[in-house]
């Protein structure tokens, strides 16, 4: 069964750092990753599973009270926290010919010092 996500593209771009050219296959299975290890760790698996089940019909009045845990506190911390797991990942890529890490010309990379305050903040705001 595939896992509903709480959270689109769209709400992850325009609320992060993350950039909207950034292919979203880089970063949607962070968003899941994020959702089901610090999500479901802070709802507990049966609040969790209530959400999930609770998720393709959000906006009937009936799930209002799962709209609104959704909207005032699960939304941004699943914005946080899918930054947290994909932050590490962001300058890598695993292809036929082995590992590498992503150089730009016109831009320095990060070192793991800055990665690693990036990653801290982002939990501590999640």
């Amino acid at each position: 069964m595939a896992t509903v996500l709480f959270i689109n593209r769209t709400d992850l771009v325009r609320n992060s750092i993350i950039d909207g050219n950034v292919d979203t296959d880089k970063y949607i299975q962070f968003i899941k990753l994020a959702q089901e290890i610090h999500i479901q760790n802070y709802m507990g698996t049966k609040m969790y599973d209530a959400l999930t089940a609770a998720m393709p019909n959000i906006d009937d009045p009936a799930n209002a009270r799962w709209k609104n845990l959704l909207d005032d506190y699960i939304v941004s911390m699943l914005i946080w926290f899918a930054q947290v797991d994909y932050i590490p990942f962001a300058s890598y890529q695993i292809r036929n010919g082995g590992m590498f890490k992503h150089r730009s010309e016109n831009a320095d990379t990060v070192s793991k010092e800055e990665v690693d305050y990036l990653v801290e903040k982002a939990r501590t705001n999640a």
